[in-house]
């Protein structure tokens, strides 16, 4: 053993030698991993800090001593990512402490939440349990938008930079447009789809949104909007046709005029909410700041401190991104991983019930069939109850199909239940520049899945076959497991997007409610009473296999960066690699999809 580890630490310093690290990136490194056994402390009279540019994420991302070294290597502050099991753990924990008098919310002009309305409901509702139990909630930005102030009206005492300004404009979703750009430069693309609100082929066949898919896109954001505005006006004892008003009059309101509007409280700089941070708290002798502990760090206090109850389990399984044929890798569903785990955690004795967590646009067709049959099997076995978290559609709603119950948040989008293929060729660009083809076949169709040319009429009705047969198996398991008519099911599909709420209206699901809610429903399903604890799946790795990955994958990328807003032609840049992962990421064998729109957001 003691070899092993000498051994170890060799090749971590030759490979950080490589690197062009200083001894002094050495000590910083190993003190960083050092300080992940020291227990953190909570000081009498402390405020938690929670930064509202944190990424939420169902799963875990990385731990303590990845961040660490990520850190150590690029120079750069912490990156704010953490999973909505221990924000939630965090503010349970926190409204009990007694250590704990409040919360300060604040706004970090460094970062950008992308962190789904779904998700941030579910931390709305413990923040507001929070101070229903008497602590206070302060909030601060110097620049207000709707996605932060979906938290930060939750707060006791909401403040603005007197020189900042609020953006109260709406929800809007702006869809990136490929085919005058694809034409221009020779490539074509042939589709293959069903339901004619099955949008996420029109960016490589149109130059705008179609009518029906216009149509689903305003209802959808305006069952989101119509959330917020409730949510947001009943914290602030404004209606719902106040806050329109101010959105349709105004869109970006300076300081004053926000304060007129009773969307803030006061107006204030940073030092002067300090200030009175400290008369909530103290002050703190060595900082000279308030008595505080922020939200990561106050998770693992939370995380020692949860009752684990007695042996039985509910399994939480996070299904959270793409959903791809094989393994997957990270911020993907891999079919046969899924699978795998959900296969494993079925013939566990000690497993008694479990929780899919649901957060993907969907993807491979074949893999979704994969991670259903394992869901079928697992029900058969135990109870299986699927929470769905801001987005749970298309192969994301295939897999929740067949649990006992699903949750959804009002805000979640689900639905979108259509399949299409996409068959893209470059014989045009390519004979532009001097490209030519020639192909030798034993049989009439076996260059059929060349992309160097347009598929023939015979060929596109075989894919198009394919499809129409998958879109029908799609809705007879909807038909079936929902316990609905195939003609009723067939009127609510055809590709189409709906709020949770409007999916709960239609039957597509059961209960609105969070992960919370649908682990308890679990609970009681496996007649648990309060004797189970939580498991969290997949695990997360070992540490010299994070260690080593981030040396190899992110040092040199890291090295020297510093995180900075970026300027607008960046942030499109970003959408634009963003739409090419996840056409990268299409790798069903038969070439069938049950995906949202690559590039749907909501801004």
């Amino acid at each position: 053993m003691r070899d092993f580890f000498k051994n170890t630490l060799a090749t971590v310093l030759g490979l950080l030698i490589f690197l062009g690290l200083s001894v002094s990136g050495l000590l910083v490194l190993v003190i960083a991993i050092a300080a992940r056994d020291t227990e953190p402390q909570v000081k009498d009279k402390s405020v938690l800090v929670f930064d509202l540019g944190t990424n939420i994420t169902d799963a875990k991302r990385s731990s303590s001593t990845s961040q660490a070294l990520g850190n150590a290597l690029s120079g750069n502050p912490a990156d704010e990512t953490i999973s909505l099991r221990a924000v939630l753990d965090a503010i349970n924990e926190a409204t009990r402490d007694a250590k704990i008098v409040g919360i300060y919310l604040y706004g970090n002009e460094d970062s950008t939440s992308g962190t789904g309305f779904a998700t941030l409901k579910e931390v709305r509702e413990a923040l507001q349990r929070f101070r229903a139990s008497g602590k206070k909630i302060i909030a601060y930005d110097v620049s207000w938008a709707e996605r932060e102030y979906y938290l930060g009206s939750v707060a006791n005492t909401i403040v603005l930079n007197p020189v900042g300004s609020f953006d109260f404009n709406g929800l809007s979703s702006e869809t990136m447009f490929y085919a005058g750009a694809l034409k221009k430069f020779g490539i074509g693309v042939q589709v293959t789809r069903v339901g004619k609100y099955k949008a996420a082929v029109e960016p490589f066949l149109l130059t705008k949104r179609s009518p029906e898919n216009r149509a689903q896109t305003q209802q959808l954001l305006n069952d989101l909007w119509g959330e917020f505005l409730t949510a947001a006006g009943k914290d602030r004892k404004l209606s719902v046709q106040q806050l329109q008003k101010i959105a349709d009059s105004r869109g970006i309101l300076m300081a004053n005029e926000a304060l007129k509007s009773r969307l803030v409280d006061k107006l204030a700089y940073t030092d002067e909410v300090i200030a009175d941070l400290k008369k909530l708290a103290g002050s703190d002798e060595k900082t000279k700041s308030f008595r505080q502990v922020n939200l990561a760090t106050y998770a693992k206090i939370a995380e020692t401190k949860i009752d684990r109850g007695g042996k039985q389990q509910i399994a939480v399984v996070y299904a959270e991104g793409d959903i791809v044929s094989g393994q997957g890798g990270v911020g993907s569903v891999g079919g046969d991983r899924l699978a795998r785990q959900l296969r494993q955690i079925r013939q566990d004795d000690d497993v008694k019930a479990v929780v899919l967590r649901v957060n993907s646009p969907g993807g491979s067709a074949t893999a979704s069939e994969v991670i259903q049959r394992e869901v079928v099997l697992t029900r058969k076995a135990k109870p299986l109850v699927v929470s769905m978290g801001s987005i749970a559609a298309s192969g994301g709603y295939w897999i929740s199909t067949y649990s006992d119950r699903i949750f959804a948040e009002p805000n979640t989008i689900t639905g979108s239940i259509g399949v299409f293929g996409i068959q893209p060729n470059f014989q045009a660009i390519a004979n532009a520049n001097g490209i030519t083809w020639d192909a030798v076949k034993t049989g009439r169709y076996a260059d059929s899945q060349t992309t160097s040319r347009p598929k023939n009429p015979q060929e596109l009705a075989i894919i198009q076959r394919s499809v129409d047969q998958i879109y029908d198996q799609f809705l007879t398991k909807v038909a079936d497991s929902r316990k609905l008519t195939k003609a009723k099911v067939a009127e609510i599909a055809q590709g189409r997007v709906w709020s949770g709420l409007k999916a709960k209206q239609l039957g597509l699901v059961d209960e609105l409610g969070g992960i919370d809610a649908a682990i308890r429903d679990a609970a009681k399903r496996a007649n648990l009473g309060d004797n189970w604890q939580i498991e969290e799946y997949p695990k997360t790795r070992g540490f010299a296999e994070r260690l080593f990955e981030q040396l190899g994958n992110d040092a040199a990328a890291k090295f020297g960066q510093s995180g900075t807003t970026p300027d607008p032609l960046t942030v499109q840049v970003t959408k634009l690699q963003s739409d090419l992962t996840a056409l990268q990421s299409m790798n069903d064998p038969l070439g069938v999809y049950v995906r949202l729109p690559f590039n749907f957001r909501i801004d």
